[in-house]
């Protein structure tokens, strides 16, 4: 075991049921004390963060930046190579840590044919290239949205339920992703008949494929305040049983609720795994 390995462990056993399942939230202003993650957006970019908490942001490039001011000034699909991608990467983790940025939510590894439009890089390639540079200059990157949006008609974001027909392809570049060891991947709301009924956040096959790959980072949701009317009890609760490591809710209100409903699955010991994970990805960035 490791260095990092036996400090996770050595944490886990000293952590509360409530510490274990703050732990797996990521969520928006004004997140309470004790949460794993903030997402930091562009319309609370001086929100407090709460103490120890690991600050994540959506900083694609072009449009998507919460830091307007920041790099990367292009969209992801104005790239033309690899060692630009992997050059406006590294920019933009220095500047993010400048900001007190820890994991940037980027790059977006759907295939170019996919509904995000600029959202996409030409070549998955060059989104791998964003990734290294964010690593080299010393932010996380999380790849998204797993397992591809390519094959969907719009984006999740436009329809609260979207299917497609999942293909070898889209896999592709996590393979790559793994590869390169980026350490963090986000698994997206797309619905795919090959892996179950329901939308792929919240199906434990999804993940069991992820892992397949050789991915042993930490997994985490899109945003599960993707339905206003979905229940953040219920859907934190399934999302963390199916397999993922981290749950993220745009509103601190969800998030809260998320913390108080996974505590009983800390007190019987189902979050261990993911609590190991995620205390080794804050160790990884300095936290």
């Amino acid at each position: 075991m490791g260095i990092a390995a036996l400090l996770a462990v050595t944490a886990l056993v000293t952590m509360t049921p409530h510490e274990k399942a703050a732990l797996l939230v990521v969520s928006g202003p004004p997140a309470e004390p004790g949460v794993g993650g903030v997402l930091v957006q562009r319309w609370h970019l001086r929100a407090p963060r709460p103490r120890g908490a690991l600050v994540f942001v959506d900083q694609e490039g072009g449009d998507v930046r919460a830091f307007k001011q920041l790099p990367p000034r292009q969209a992801a699909a104005n790239f033309t190579s690899g060692g630009d991608a992997f050059a406006a990467g590294q920019a933009t983790a220095r500047a993010l840590r400048r900001a007190g940025v820890d994991v940037d939510l980027a790059p977006v590894l759907d295939l170019p044919d996919g509904p995000l439009g600029s959202r996409q890089f030409r070549s998955p390639l060059y989104g791998i290239a964003f990734a290294r540079g964010l690593a080299a200059g010393g932010a996380g990157a999380c790849a998204k949205h797993f397992p591809g949006l390519g094959p969907l008609p719009v984006s999740t974001d436009e329809r609260p339920y979207v299917r497609g027909v999942l293909r070898p392809r889209d896999i592709a570049p996590y393979r790559e992703a793994v590869e390169a060891q980026v350490p963090c991947v986000m698994v997206g709301h797309g619905v795919y008949p090959s892996l179950g009924p329901r939308r792929a956040v919240l199906e434990s096959t999804t993940y069991r494929l992820l892992r397949s790959l050789g991915f042993d980072g930490v997994a985490i949701t899109d945003s599960l305040n993707v339905l206003s009317s979905a229940d953040p009890r219920k859907w934190s609760v399934e999302a963390v049983r199916a397999g993922t490591d981290l749950v993220l809710f745009t509103s601190a209100r969800s998030a809260s609720t998320a913390v108080g409903a996974l505590i009983p699955l800390a007190r019987r010991g189902e979050l261990d795994e993911h609590v190991l994970r995620v205390l080794r990805f804050r160790a990884s960035l300095g936290r």
